[in-house]
């Protein structure tokens, strides 16, 4: 697992040139991802270029200061400023000053052109100029940028900041629901694994296991304080070459920082189970119930959400504090119901399954801790500490036939430390970051101990016991950035040069023992191999579990380097090129051994596979597996401005992008497969004589103690083998946009193509099934014969397709003063198609038999989505502030049938078409609806009271809040039946319509859900 030469070179090398910019760049800041762009033009009267003015822009929150110089063609840029309210300063002796207020957002560039009127004029004079934000028309990416107002006052159900990434057309986000065990987004027809998130630039790209971000892919939790976040951009198209690990979109956030004066926010809000109205399929049970005479009692639940925010300054104009504390509880209830066997049998009765039925709480506690310390160290430079803490535990997976003692406890923890230092002066900005970070994901049994017993019997099933996995994942990362820009150059136009590298030291240390609690399965009477034999619960005739070295550590070393100009040859045209190069000493398991007995099963077996394997693509001795270098990522961006004002901006762009392969699936399975193996092991019955795959039983066995079992189990169990191909490649996309944004009035409009392909993607295979000559599934070897269970292998041949028109129009929320109407709002349409070939859908892992056998179709294919926000303050109607959320979703096709690939084409024996394959639309012109409102109330405001000086706090209030999730209390219908169209009630009875045909059998929202809260700003 060490590093060859060249990689250690790789390493020191970029070590050296991280700490050249840390010392002596006079570096540690936040990489260029989190910062905003002014630039512009400085004239005379309009026409003539005014060079050498003064350009001062003054943090508002903060009063920290930075400025420029404008040079001989009146251009300026100001790069690197952090993200928020500049007062903006223009003068040149002679000249009358302007100054106006400018809103700079994360990752955008905002063109401030200024005019001096010829004056004879002292330069302490000053012209004020006020003005609204505007979002940014030239650029060449397809961002979306929410805003401290949306993400404060849009309704989130569980304030998890990720929800409004769904404001970006083409980003779909994971929903908030009652019993939801998954949160984060995905956009380009990709799964959740090709996202990245960068948090104040330091990314929280998973590693190691699915879903893109770090902590999010079995959490109900959130990944960062809302309360500490004050903006972020969407990117969906055409990111810049400083952005890495991810091939369909990202999110970069900023956190916010504390001011020249006291301020800071208290929220608590709750639900319960009273406030969360039942849908149609729990109505429907609960009429069942009262015809029944039986009472229907709703599930136990309730959610408390607390948060607390603080800042200030530690010295004014200089150094200030900000920290924030978010606390998510929530309860549950889980039912276990066992059902009463209709049989009895002494064995069973003596373990009387229904004494473990019962309402059972299921508690899920997060808590969230950021702090941040800013100081502007001198007039050339600033920096930055911060850290932040994420831990929690939920104990779930209980319920139904599975006791409380069944119940996993999953522990995630998600700690980032690091320090940042920006240096400037005059046309050169240098940005450099240390950043160490630690992510674990650990769930493990929450009552330890007791092995499982899972028993089938008429009436049916029930499971005691301890949970059966034991997992844990850690990801550590020592991270080293530095970004220098250079907006000095001139050649042919104007250039701003950006470059960067970066380092990361990551280790992962994974346990992964998936059955560590042997699991004993009793029944009355059991096939194990000799016909039906009579157990009577007096045994167990089977137990499954894991067994051998759980532990896998690797050491991965992640190199990053690029170039970005952004050229503006002519003031109205601007082109965006760079070139990203990613590297990765340890991606998959690159010294990995194939063990001789595997190699010798394969080699002798191979020809009779239905898919043999290439011996010398997939049999590995250590040496094969390189690291891939050709990890080289061109991307090209345009904007022009029809008119001078730049009311009217055609852009377009193309780009490479390389992901990443998950370390957990890939990597370590590979090894673990063979060194902790699962075995299943058959028991005779008590007395009787065991045939061949089946072992005595012994009253020793029953036990979680896996020593007693192991000796047994590797005679009789069978391992699965898994081959990784030695070549396999790292996914990528190739992305290509053409769109024109139209300024009018305080609005502004984006009409989009995008295109997504992705291809290289990783996928899982089955050696020993196939298909038949015809294409049909399935053929088979017998490889458990010869002492496997399967063989796997994995191959690149997934791809996905993304193609949609994309519109938007946004209008940034604005109030003028406290008597005025404030109003913002947003729409985002996507009209879009996805195609997936060689899987099934564009989140499989695993494709059967194989990703040959399955051509390009349509999947998860929602022609449209539609999403709108509004936010309005009404003073005169007693001071309400109200905002909504609409979200609908178009018409989709459903695949229904039997898949051509495993079934025959047409019936040999029947006219009708029994394994007819098609698919219908699910009915409705927007099948999906969601509206989601909130209605705030502040009615106290001491600020009159509070002296507000020399940093005091000011302007304290309180307000309540009401929010209306499904607000129209839709059912949005899912897990549709898509079995055959016809059925038939025996082999000679006629061919029917399916009734149950195209049937929902569940809700993919929660039914209306209200949330009542209480703020309070000071």
């Amino acid at each position: 697992m060490r590093g060859n030469s060249l990689n250690r070179w790789l390493g020191g090398a970029a070590m050296v040139a991280a700490l050249l910019g840390l010392s002596g760049a006079g570096a540690i800041a936040g990489a260029q991802n989190t910062t905003g762009t002014v630039r512009g033009v400085v004239t005379v009267d309009g026409t003539t270029p005014l060079a050498a003015a003064q350009i001062a822009a003054r943090n508002v929150q903060s009063g920290v200061p930075r400025g420029t110089e404008s040079r001989d063609d009146g251009t300026y840029v100001l790069a690197g400023l952090v993200p928020g309210e500049y007062e903006m300063t223009v003068r040149r002796i002679g000249y009358s000053p302007v100054t106006r207020r400018v809103v700079v957002q994360i990752g955008a560039t905002q063109i401030q052109n200024f005019t001096l009127a010829t004056q004879a004029t002292r330069l302490g004079e000053v012209a004020v100029i006020a003005t609204t934000p505007t979002p940014e028309t030239r650029t060449s990416e397809v961002a979306t940028n929410v805003t401290t107002a949306q993400i404060e006052k849009l309704p989130t159900p569980s304030r998890n900041f990720l929800d409004l990434a769904a404001l970006a057309p083409g980003v779909t986000v994971t929903e908030d629901r009652v019993n939801g065990q998954f949160r984060t987004f995905s956009a380009g027809g990709q799964s959740a694994n090709s996202v990245n998130l960068f948090i104040d630039g330091t990314s929280l790209k998973n590693d190691l296991t699915a879903g893109g971000i770090a902590g999010q892919d079995a959490s109900r939790g959130n990944p960062f304080p809302r309360s500490a976040i004050q903006e972020y951009r969407v990117i969906s198209q055409n990111f810049k070459a400083e952005y890495q690990k991810a091939s369909s979109a990202i999110i970069t956030a900023q956190t916010k920082s504390g001011g020249n004066t006291w301020s800071g926010n208290a929220v608590f809000a709750y639900q319960n189970k009273n406030m969360v109205q039942l849908d149609s399929f729990q109505r429907k049970d609960q009429a069942a119930a009262n015809k029944a005479g039986n009472l229907y009692n709703r599930p136990d639940y309730k959610r408390s959400l607390a948060a607390f925010s603080v800042g200030g300054p530690i010295i004014r104009d200089k150094m200030h504090f900000f920290g924030s504390y978010e606390g998510n509880y929530q309860d549950r209830s889980n039912r276990v119901n066992i059902n009463a066997p209709a049989t009895s049998f002494a064995a069973l009765d003596t373990v009387n399954v229904t004494r473990y039925n019962g309402s059972f709480i299921s508690p899920f506690r997060e808590n969230l801790w950021f702090a941040k310390v800013d100081d502007a160290v001198s007039e050339n430079s600033s920096a930055e500490l911060s850290y932040s803490d994420r831990h929690e535990t939920d104990v779930r997976d209980f319920g139904g036939i599975s006791s409380y003692s069944n119940a996993v406890n999953y522990r995630q923890i998600v700690r980032i430390g690091q320090a940042k230092y920006n240096w400037f002066k005059g046309a050169a900005l240098n940005e450099a970051k240390v950043d160490y970070s630690v992510f674990r994901r650990n769930p493990a049994p929450n009552e330890p101990g007791a092995p499982i017993r899972h028993f089938f019997y008429n009436g049916g099933e029930a499971r005691i016991g301890a949970n059966a996995s034991i997992q844990d994942f850690n990801q550590k990362r020592l991270g080293l950035r530095d970004d220098y820009t250079y907006s000095g150059w001139r050649w042919f136009g104007d250039h701003v040069v950006k470059t960067g590298l970066s380092l990361d030291f990551v280790h992962y240390g994974i346990v992964k023992d998936n059955g560590a609690t042997p699991e004993f399965f009793y029944s009355a009477t059991a096939n194990t191999g000799n016909g039906n034999q009579t157990y009577n619960y007096n045994t167990p005739y089977a137990v499954n579990y894991q067994t051998g070295d759980p532990v896998f550590n690797a050491n991965n070393r992640q190199v990053g380097a690029y170039v970005q100009d952004d050229w503006t040859p002519m003031p109205r045209l601007t082109f965006n090129v760079g070139v990203r190069w990613d590297y990765e000493s340890y991606m998959l398991n690159r010294n990995y051994v194939t063990p001789q007995a595997v190699v010798d099963t394969l080699r002798r077996y191979n020809n009779q596979l239905p898919n043999p394997l290439d011996l010398n693509r997939y049999i590995s001795t250590g040496s094969e597996r390189k690291p891939f270098y050709g990890a080289f990522q061109p991307r090209f961006g345009f904007s022009y401005a029809i008119d001078k004002e730049s009311r009217t901006t055609v852009f377009g762009g193309w780009g490479l992008y390389y992901d990443r392969i998950p370390f957990d699936l890939y990597a370590v399975d590979e090894y673990q497969k063979i060194a902790h193996p699962s075995y299943t092991i058959n028991f005779a019955p008590r007395g009787v004589t065991p045939v061949a795959g089946q072992v005595a039983w012994n009253d020793a066995y029953l036990t979680a103690n896996r020593a007693v079992l192991d000796p047994v189990a590797r005679r009789a169990g069978l391992p699965e083998a898994w081959f990784i191909a030695n070549d396999a490649k790292i996914p990528k996309s190739q992305q290509s946009n053409l769109g024109v944004r139209q300024v009018f009035g305080s609005f502004v409009g984006t009409a989009t193509f995008a295109y997504v392909h992705a291809y290289d993607q990783m996928a899982l295979n089955w050696a020993n099934f196939g298909t038949n000559a015809n294409g049909q599934c399935c053929v088979s070897f017998n490889i458990g014969a010869h002492g496997y269970q399967n063989f796997i292998y994995s191959t690149n041949d997934k791809e996905t397709w993304y193609k949609a028109l994309q519109l938007q129009i946004e209008r940034p929320y604005h109030r003028a003063s406290e008597k005025s109407i404030g109003w913002g709002f947003g729409f985002a349409g996507s009209f879009s198609s996805r195609d997936v070939k060689g899987a099934d859908n564009a989140g499989d892992d695993f494709d059967f038999p194989t990703s040959a056998s399955i051509p390009r179709h349509p999947s998860n294919d929602e022609k449209t989505r539609l999403v709108m926000n509004g936010i309005t303050d009404l003073p005169y109607l007693w001071g309400i502030q109200m905002s909504g959320l609409l979200t609908l979703g178009g018409k989709y096709r459903q695949d229904v049938g039997c898949n051509t690939r495993f079934c025959s084409v047409t019936s040999a024996n029947d006219s009708v078409n029994f394994y007819q394959r098609g698919g219908f639309t699910v009915p409705g012109t927007f099948p999906y609806r969601n509206l989601d409102l909130r209605f705030r109330k502040d009615f106290l405001n001491f600020g009159a009271h509070v002296a507000g000086t020399n940093g005091a706090f000011q302007n304290v209030s309180m307000g309540i809040t009401l929010d209306i999730f499904n607000a129209l209390n839709h059912d949005n219908l899912g897990c549709y039946n898509t079995g055959n169209r016809f059925v038939r009630s025996s082999p000679t009875a006629p061919w029917v319509p399916n009734p149950a045909f195209g049937t929902a059998g569940c809700t993919v929202s929660d039914a209306r859900r209200y949330q009542l809260g209480a703020e309070l700003n000071f």
